[in-house]
């Protein structure tokens, strides 16, 4: 397909290889990805300047679920984007957690549709990095090193045996200083408080540069620096990488000037269970889609 200046447009399957000529095309590697498209720039011509188109990484439509025959969400429906940052709250007992499971697949819903985009925004595998409430806790006599534990998230599935690069030290130094415990990377994880504990495994997911951030209450136990320079980071992969994040949070103001939107759980007026359903009361809920 041509476009305007002589570009033409190539999907995936129609990739032509680097050298090779097209007509009046040739690419060295002067390929710029918009989606899943790819437009390969004339000879001679300028450096081709686009910038990313946001792709749905979750879509979920009227999802329903039952706990022991009682509804506790009913017809939720919500999007994020790559390159958003959305936090999800709801008062105790809102079942945040659980919709989040019920997204993931953990837990199985009555009714609705849950859409995970099965790539990323360069064709690979999407990568999901979801950290629980529950994850810190290991047993006293675990024998890994802090270290060792957050460096285990650069290795791929089946990749287990590679040498680590310089690179992929770097990943893991950032990961460790994200959470506040770089000076903790050599105590071995059966000696660290379950705070601690919850926070390398925080450090592990940002070593492991998921594509898309599940986060259940990260924060808990970091004092206030700890959290900005946390949630500075996480912006930080949203805005320059195009991540995806998701975070249940009780303190939505603190994450206001980092959040795009934001998902408020809210009882359903005159049910007779603790039932939950998408707020729409206020502008940026997600619950009005104001795409």
């Amino acid at each position: 397909m041509a476009v305007g200046g002589g570009y033409k447009i190539y999907t995936r399957p129609q990739l032509p290889k680097s050298g090779q000529k097209t007509k009046n095309l040739v690419i060295r590697g002067g390929w710029r990805k918009i989606a899943y498209f790819y437009i390969a720039r004339p000879l001679g011509s300028a450096i081709f300047l686009c910038y990313n188109i946001p792709m749905r990484i979750i879509d979920v439509e009227n999802l329903t679920f039952y706990y022991d025959n009682n509804p506790v969400l009913e017809d939720v429906s919500y999007h994020i984007d790559s390159g958003q940052f959305v936090t999800l709250t709801g008062e105790n007992g809102s079942a945040k957690s659980t919709l989040v499971k019920a997204t993931l697949g953990l837990l199985k819903p009555a009714k609705g549709t849950v859409t995970i985009a099965k790539k990323n925004l360069a064709g690979r595998k999407l990568n999901i990095g979801y950290v629980s409430q529950t994850i810190s806790s290991f047993n006293a006599g675990f024998p890994s090193t802090v270290y060792e534990l957050v460096s285990s998230g650069r290795y791929k599935k089946g990749k287990w045996f590679r040498r680590l690069s310089a690179h992929d030290y770097l990943h893991i130094d950032k990961a460790l200083e994200s959470v506040g415990m770089m000076e903790f990377r050599d105590k071995r994880i059966g000696e660290l408080s379950g705070g601690q504990k919850q926070r390398i495994n925080l450090a592990r997911t940002f070593a492991s540069d998921p594509d898309l951030y599940i986060l259940d209450e990260p924060t808990v136990g970091m004092d206030e620096k700890s959290r900005r320079n946390f949630y500075e980071q996480l912006h930080h992969q949203c805005k320059n990488h195009n991540k995806a994040v998701l975070i249940i949070t009780h303190d939505s103001g603190e994450l206001a000037e980092f959040a795009d939107r934001n998902i408020d759980l809210k009882k359903i007026e005159d049910s007779e269970f603790r039932c939950f359903h998408i707020h729409h009361d206020y502008d940026d809920c997600e619950g009005c889609d104001h795409d």
